[in-house]
């Protein structure tokens, strides 16, 4: 069960979510101009935090790297602690839209939807690399309320997984001796293909073969049957 159908976001609608959902504190009045200087801001600020950590990262270090004088950058946030919470919400937001309505074929068995979810949150975490990087890997040196913002869009993801975990054992797909905290312990196996990207690189698993592996996991804890050479021909890499 793949993600095909669902729509995963581009750095350029993460952009426009960003304007649309910060009308009030970002003055520029031209989408496009907007949107292309918020791509340069935001890259920026990613790539600067994931080097040195946010909490290091000055404006004026985020000017000379995005190329945005420090009068541009007060165009778009007032403070770091603005940009910071438009960085989390669009992470909050992308799951929300990436694992909140799945395609009614997939919630017809527990299973599937199983194996949707853990396909789709890996590939989600692909596409938004950076940004997944910066909410796990930062959320220690943020301040109280954007940390417990950071945890709750953690707390989201587990809740998807422990509802169709729950769905699976009333209806006898899993087994009713499946782990407890089972949900919670799929989400370290989800963040290691984003947190220890390079060890993934280096050694040429290719993101397909990381989610087989992944679901075989789950769904072996879960008590239920592995991939079917079908479901494995569906996915696998050509």
């Amino acid at each position: 069960m793949t993600t095909a159908g669902t729509h995963l976001p581009t750095t350029e609608d993460l952009c426009r979510s960003v304007l649309e959902n910060n009308r009030d504190s970002i003055s520029i009045q031209k989408p496009e101009f907007a949107v292309r200087k918020l791509a340069l801001i935001l890259n920026a600020a990613l790539e600067l935090s994931n080097k040195k950590g946010f909490q290091a990262m000055s404006l004026r270090d985020l000017s000379r790297a995005s190329g945005v004088s420090m009068g541009g950058l007060y165009s778009y946030f007032d403070s770091k602690d603005t940009l910071l919470k438009m960085i989390l919400s669009e992470v909050t937001g992308a799951v929300e839209a990436a694992l909140g309505e799945p395609p009614a074929e997939v919630r017809q068995t527990p299973r599937d939807h199983l194996l949707w979810l853990i396909d789709t949150h890996i590939r989600l975490t692909e596409a938004m690399l950076p940004w997944f990087t910066f909410s796990l890997m930062e959320a220690k040196n943020f301040p109280a309320a954007e940390r417990r913002q950071a945890i709750d869009s953690e707390e989201l993801t587990e809740s998807y997984f422990a509802e169709v975990l729950a769905r699976g054992q009333q209806d006898g797909s899993f087994s009713a001796d499946m782990p407890p905290l089972m949900a919670a312990l799929t989400k370290p196996l989800l963040q290691d293909w984003y947190v220890k990207r390079a060890k993934y690189r280096r050694r040429k698993v290719h993101i397909d073969s990381y989610i087989a592996m992944v679901q075989n996991i789950v769904l072996a804890a879960c008590g239920a049957a592995t991939r079917t050479t079908a479901e494995k021909a569906e996915s696998d890499p050509a």
